[in-house]
């Protein structure tokens, strides 16, 4: 039977390689990480009125003009991804 280390020191000590699960119990400290761990801001999109479309072709307008929205914000891609073979 054999086993790999999957966590070891590395370049000399001066760094610590983690390939399994790392697990911080309460009242653990990670020194030097300030924001490590704090969520990414998230922006806020421009307003989008609420649709009062009547009409299917006016709710088509209404939703494409959603779509350029996010698409404008990097949230949606600006075309079709082709899928990977």
């Amino acid at each position: 039977m054999s086993s790999s280390t999957r966590n070891y020191h590395a370049h000399g000590g001066n760094e610590w390689i983690v390939g399994g699960k790392l697990t911080f119990l309460p009242g653990a400290v990670v020194e030097g990480a300030e924001g490590l761990f704090d969520p990414a801001p998230v922006a806020k999109l421009p307003f989008v009125a609420e649709s009062e479309a009547t009409t299917v072709a006016a709710l088509r307008e209404d939703f494409n003009a959603l779509l350029a929205v996010l698409k404008a914000a990097g949230i949606m891609e600006d075309k079709a991804v082709a899928p990977a073979e």
